[in-house]
């Protein structure tokens, strides 16, 4: 049991900043893509059965909806502290979420209401959306928005197919994805042909609400969303690759299972078929401020993730050789993609390969307070950027409309 003042002494401890250990997720209906870094050797270390690797989880407060078999803190997050013992960051933001997230904050959310991953498939995969709050809740769930990001530091490949259906096509009726369901064990049920890809550009980033198709392609993604598993499958055959029906009923109540009416009803019509698709859900980083008033101070900073009431993210450079204070309106979870040097004081790098099971120095979490006194951060690096992806939970007053 963790007490308070075991928290208070771990955030004095860092300076409200606390280290997290690396958080490596499994998905069985999955191919990895490896390049989230991790040894070769380890893709499969949960077990062949259990499915390779290709998520990382920050920051995460969320377990992982795996099924049978899978462990307890499967999907939770680590503090790892100075000294002791390991301590689970949920049971940190449940014993004490007002010292990490502010108590304005946690009286509002009651936690931390984030999950964010880096997801990295070798292909694309299936056709599928993410419940709204209206069907989520009737499986007692939480619907499910998304954030993409591409960032390039991670993406050296394209991997097998860099691009991602979205939506449908104007135009589609619900009997021709009703057609499409009712063909499930026909092999390839045809729902993309009534969908259109787009191309996948690094840098850039998309939002998916709630009820919106989509079969993400294969660079690997950075993704801010609210901290819920759910989804359903609406793709029959990826790549050659059979989904079974329990993966499209997986979150539906079990008297609806067969129900394909309420299946289709839990789309989101309008947004899947809007004809300004594009233009209304693909996101451009926003700089916090221009570039040439900021670079003079050893910095760039930009949203790559905003306009939305569930989360935001920024991304923050850090020059070669220099030191800034950036303060934030709001607590984080970070992550590293390139450099090193050091954050809040506590050593920071962006490993080239990570062992599973060894700790690494490239993820922390920042408490609002120390958010908000502004974090020091300094690049050791004679060349290198020293880049941090940042992800903030619901109610970031900073973070900028569409």
């Amino acid at each position: 049991m963790i007490d308070r003042s075991q928290i208070q002494d771990l955030i004095g401890a860092g300076g409200g900043v606390l280290r997290l250990e690396p958080c490596w997720v499994p998905r069985s209906f999955m191919h990895p893509g490896r390049r989230l870094r991790l040894h070769p050797d380890d893709l499969y270390a949960f077990g062949a059965h259990r499915g390779g690797i290709n998520e990382r989880w920050f920051s995460s407060t969320t377990n992982a909806d795996n099924g049978p078999g899978t462990p307890a803190d499967e999907g939770l997050s680590y503090v790892r502290p100075p000294t002791g013992q390991r301590l689970l960051l949920k049971a940190v933001v449940d014993a004490a979420g007002d010292l990490l997230l502010g108590a304005e904050t946690m009286e509002r959310e009651k936690g931390w209401n984030l999950l964010c991953k880096f997801f990295d498939n070798m292909g694309p995969i299936p056709h599928h959306m993410h419940q709204r709050d209206e069907h989520a809740r009737q499986v007692g769930r939480r619907g499910k928005p998304e954030a993409y990001y591409f960032p390039p530091q991670y993406n050296p490949t394209d991997n097998n197919f860099p691009c991602t259906f979205m939506g449908l096509e104007p135009g589609t009726t619900k009997a021709q994805v009703r057609r499409c369901l009712e063909n499930w064990n026909r092999g390839d049920n045809g729902i993309t042909n009534l969908s259109r890809a787009y191309r996948l550009e690094r840098g850039s980033g998309w939002q998916i609400d709630p009820g919106i198709l989509h079969a993400p392609g294969s660079l690997l993604t950075y993704e801010p969303q609210v901290n819920s598993d759910v989804f359903a499958m609406f793709q029959s055959e990826v790549e050659g690759r059979i989904t079974p029906w329990e993966l499209l009923v997986k979150d539906v109540p079990p008297d609806h299972q067969q129900d394909l009416d309420y299946i289709i009803d839990m789309l989101d019509w309008d947004a899947n078929v809007n004809p300004r698709f594009g233009e209304c859900n693909r996101y451009w980083p926003k700089p916090v401020k221009p570039f040439a008033e900021s670079e003079p101070d050893g910095y760039r900073e930009q949203w790559v993730t905003y306009g939305t009431r569930w989360y935001s993210a920024k991304e923050l450079t850090v020059l070669p050789q220099r030191t800034v204070t950036v303060s934030d309106a709001a607590a984080y979870g970070l992550i590293l993609t390139q450099g090193h040097g050091t954050f809040g004081g506590l050593p920071v790098s962006t490993p080239a390969m990570i062992r599973f099971g060894e700790t690494t120095e490239d993820e922390l979490f920042v408490t609002a307070d120390a958010a908000a006194n502004g974090v020091r951060i300094e690049n050791r690096s004679e060349s290198d950027p020293l880049v941090v992806l940042k992800h903030f939970g619901p109610g970031n007053p900073a973070a900028p409309e569409r």
